[in-house]
């Protein structure tokens, strides 16, 4: 028997994907008490490797600025305009 695969050996892509159908079934009311909350555990789980991976990949992310004389700059992104 195979074992189940984790958040980190899904990858961030995977994991969102997993997310999505967490919450497309809990949203339906149509499982038991039981599974509902076993498969909330595991949403907030996915959630938390999201965001963290988010977190860590921002934190990596920056741009490139052409200061007034022309020279290029790194400078880091925060995903908001100035």
């Amino acid at each position: 028997m195979a074992a189940k695969k984790t958040k980190e050996d899904l990858g961030f892509e995977q994991s969102l994907e997993r997310l999505e159908v967490i919450v497309e079934k809990l949203e339906s009311g149509e499982l038991a008490l039981d599974e509902s909350l076993k498969l909330f555990k595991e949403g907030v789980e996915l959630s938390k490797y999201c965001s963290s991976k988010l977190s860590a990949v921002q934190q990596e992310v920056k741009k490139v600025v052409v200061d007034n004389k022309g020279a290029f700059t790194l400078e880091s992104f925060t995903g908001e305009e100035e």
